[in-house]
């Protein structure tokens, strides 16, 4: 049998032990080309290029 506790560890103990596990934030960056917000190292929404190069056009409506 494995190991088991002997009393139940408290919510504030437990989440301090685990502070470091989390999701860090996206990295926002202007995109080169219209100057809107993108995430980093993603495809601009706006314009629809990456890295200088168009991936995809947009429909203009």
């Amino acid at each position: 049998m494995a190991p088991l506790p002997k009393r139940k560890y408290a919510k504030t103990r437990q989440r301090l032990r685990r502070q470091h596990i989390r999701q860090s934030r996206a990295q926002v960056t202007l995109c080169p080309e219209c100057r809107s917000p993108r995430v980093a190292h993603h495809i601009c929404h706006e314009c629809g290029s990456y890295r200088g190069r168009r991936i995809f056009d947009l429909d203009e409506e």
